[in-house]
């Protein structure tokens, strides 16, 4: 781990422990028993923990270039499992061991700060089943997206609403000023992402200028930006969020790679495949059209790894996009490094972009290796799925803890070349995998 990821965990760290602080400074109240004192720290910890959630979505670029946003996406769900975890540790252990405390739990006849605390809870309980299993309850996701918005800050509001109305450990002046300030953080987070960020978004518009049809149910989407320089740069391999046919306040952004090369400035071009509710549409979508960006985002890139002796790729159906996006730049410097790309694919018309990249083996050290699971009739490729086998018979013998390894595409595929290149002896500190997915 780099020194700034050691230097963000420690931030991290203390910003999820901000409450504990405002909780153990000053004079303590006295000591109701180990359980009870138990569950109030619980309490406050669960309450710091769902607070830094806002920070980790509001896509702060000097906190994420450490890790990849991907991975503080994966982070930021995990965490809230946990923390939704320890608050309701935080409850339970009142309802065994102080149920008086707990008050009368009908809302129309119990403490207000006590009903907000069991609405908080709820809330975030919400905020997380509807997270973890979306596509299980067929949720869409713009719907999921402005459902989980109001759950979490809704539940986050009560939560405030429920410590200070209890005040016990929060009465002293100090104490006080503490929680104003801790809480202060987290609004202002709230009032980044939802506020200040879209309304730069909207005064940097951009415009389509092309929809291309691919293979594979893909589409090219060409964009320019629209009365201001655009983007001034970007690391081939890097992704963006865009919004299209909405205001950026909606909350109706997706992410996508970028396909083009940052020589090719200003003009931007994502990768998008028909998948889901929104990229049903994308074909639709006419030149002229006004689209919002936020980024670039990631450390899934070419750029990262000047030390390289070579790159391969292993990447699964609409996963080549990153990978088109550094094969594309990598051609625009003449940089003839060795570049090994394994690209598994359904059927031969299936494989997207595959013209450019048969062009793209003519000015780079290129070698293409297809893996078809249907391959059609006098197929001499490889088939099936890739193995570490499959990768012995095409990567050089030697040397191969020199080369930089980007895998992007099906979990299932990713698995299997992580498997695969550790029983070739690759180190995993040279191995980088882009989650599929961020939601």
């Amino acid at each position: 781990m780099t020194r700034k990821g050691v230097i963000w965990i420690a931030i991290y760290l203390l910003a999820a422990m901000a409450p504990l602080a405002v909780l153990l400074a000053g004079q303590m109240p006295p000591s109701k028993g180990f359980w009870w004192d138990f569950s109030i720290a619980l309490g406050f910890a669960g309450m710091g923990m769902m607070g830094i959630q806002f920070a980790l979505t509001s896509r702060f670029k000097i906190a994420t270039r450490a890790f990849g946003i991907d991975i503080v996406y994966l982070f930021h769900r995990y965490l809230a499992i946990i923390a939704l975890a320890v608050v309701l540790a935080h409850f339970a252990i009142f309802w065994f061991f102080h149920p008086d405390a707990l008050g009368d739990l009908d809302p129309r006849t119990a403490r207000t700060e006590l009903t907000l605390g069991r609405a908080a809870l709820l809330l975030f309980g919400l905020a997380v089943v509807t997270s973890e299993f979306r596509k299980l309850l067929r949720l869409e996701y713009g719907l999921w997206r402005y459902a989980h918005v109001a759950f979490a800050t809704l539940g986050f509001a009560a939560a405030i609403g429920h410590i200070v109305g209890v005040g016990y450990y929060i009465e002293a002046p100090g104490k006080r000023a503490l929680w104003l300030s801790v809480t202060l953080f987290w609004a202002l987070a709230v009032v980044w992402v939802r506020i200040l960020k879209p309304w730069s978004q909207l005064r940097h518009p951009y415009r389509v200028i092309e929809v291309r049809p691919e293979r594979d149910n893909t589409w090219t989407l060409a964009l320019e930006p629209s009365g201001h320089d655009g983007l001034s740069r970007f690391m081939p391999g890097q992704f963006a969020w865009l919004t299209l046919r909405c205001s950026p306040f909606l909350l109706r952004e997706h992410p996508f790679s970028i396909v083009s090369a940052p020589e090719r400035l200003p003009r931007i071009e994502f990768g998008i495949k028909e998948l889901g509710d929104f990229t049903a549409t994308i074909g639709g979508v006419k030149p002229g059209e006004i689209a919002y960006l936020d980024g670039p985002y990631g450390v899934f890139s070419v750029d990262r790894n000047q030390d390289a002796r070579g790159f391969v790729g292993i990447v699964g159906g609409i996963g080549i996009t990153p990978l088109l996006s550094m094969l594309r730049s990598l051609a625009e410097r003449s940089d003839h490094r060795p570049v090994w790309l394994f690209y598994g694919s359904n059927s031969w018309d299936t494989v997207v972009y595959r013209e450019e990249i048969e062009k793209l083996k003519k000015c780079l050290n290129l070698t293409v290796v297809y893996i078809l699971e249907k391959p059609p009739d006098g197929w001499d490729g490889e088939t099936g799925h890739l193995d570490a086998q499959m990768l012995e018979r095409h990567l050089p013998k030697r040397g191969r803890d020199e080369l930089r390894y980007f895998l992007c595409g099906p979990v299932p595929m990713t698995n299997a070349a992580e498997k695969g290149l550790h029983a070739l002896g690759v180190p995993a500190s040279r191995i980088q995998t882009e989650i599929f997915e961020l939601v």
